[in-house]
C-alpha cells in the first residue's frame, strides 16, 4: 500500500519541477501551445499514478519529451516572428476607434455578450467608452479608454509626486530578514527601538513590516492566538 502514496509523491515532484522549468506564466496567460502541454502533462502525471502496474518512467520520459518540445517552442517563438505567429496567432483588434469590428468578432467566435461581459470585467459598462479593445493571443481582453474617460494621472494635473519605491520587506510571519535590512540601510537595533515604540517586545510579535522609499514603516502586530488568550 506504501508504492501508492511513495509513486504519487515522486510525480509530483516531477510535475512541478516541470512547471518550475516551462515558466512563470498565470494559467489564465498561457499560449494556446503551453495550454496544451499542461493539460497533456497532468494526464501523463495520473495514468501511472492510478495504476501501480505502469512503471513510473512510463510516465516520466513522456512528460520530459513534452517539456524539451515546451522549451524548443518557446526558444523559435523568441527566434522567428513568424513561427510565432504560426503558433500562437496574433491579437485581434476587436473596437478600433470607438466601432466594434463585427467580422472580426464572427471570425473569433468572439459573441457580443462576452465582449461587454470582459468589457464590464474591466470596470467600462458603457462600450461607447472605449477606444480600442485587443484580444491578446492569451485570450486576455486589452481595453483601451477614449482620452475623456481615462482615470486622471498626476501628468494630466502636471504634479510631480514623490518617488515612492517598492516597500522592502523586513519582518515577516515574525521572521526577520536580514538580507533586507541591508537593503534598506537599516540596523536591527533601530528597527527594535521601533517595535518597542508600538508595544512589541521583538521582531517575533510582529506580523508584518514594511519599509517604504520615504522611511516609514509599516508595523502590524501577530494577532494572538486563543490558547495565548486563555492563559
Amino acid at each position: 500500500m506504501l508504492i501508492l502514496p511513495f509513486r504519487t509523491i515522486i510525480l509530483y515532484l516531477v510535475v512541478v519541477l516541470i512547471i518550475r522549468i516551462m515558466g512563470k506564466h498565470q494559467v489564465g496567460q498561457l499560449q494556446p501551445y503551453e495550454l496544451v502541454i499542461t493539460i497533456m502533462i497532468s494526464e501523463l502525471a495520473a495514468v501511472p499514478m492510478q495504476d501501480t502496474e505502469i512503471p513510473l518512467l512510463n510516465g516520466i520520459i513522456p512528460i520530459l519529451t513534452l517539456l524539451l518540445i515546451q522549451v524548443c517552442v518557446s526558444l523559435l517563438s523568441l527566434k522567428s516572428p513568424g513561427f510565432r505567429r504560426i503558433i500562437s496567432g496574433e491579437p485581434s483588434i476587436i473596437i478600433n476607434q470607438g466601432r466594434i469590428n463585427q467580422q472580426e468578432l464572427i471570425r473569433l467566435r468572439y459573441s457580443l455578450s462576452d465582449l461587454l461581459e470582459q468589457l464590464r470585467l474591466k470596470g467600462i459598462p458603457n462600450v461607447a467608452d472605449v477606444d480600442y479593445a485587443i484580444l491578446e493571443t492569451s485570450g486576455k481582453l486589452s481595453v483601451i479608454p477614449k482620452t475623456d474617460k481615462r482615470p486622471v494621472t498626476p501628468g494630466d494635473l502636471a504634479l510631480k509626486p514623490d518617488y515612492e519605491g517598492l516597500p522592502v520587506t523586513l519582518v515577516e510571519d515574525g521572521v526577520l530578514k536580514r538580507n533586507n535590512l541591508k537593503k534598506a540601510g537599516i540596523s536591527e537595533e533601530w528597527l527594535l527601538k521601533e517595535l518597542r515604540k508600538k508595544g512589541l517586545s521583538g521582531t517575533e510579535e510582529a506580523f508584518l513590516v514594511n519599509h517604504d522609499a520615504s522611511g516609514k514603516l509599516f508595523i502590524q502586530a501577530k494577532v494572538p492566538s486563543k490558547g495565548n488568550r486563555n492563559s
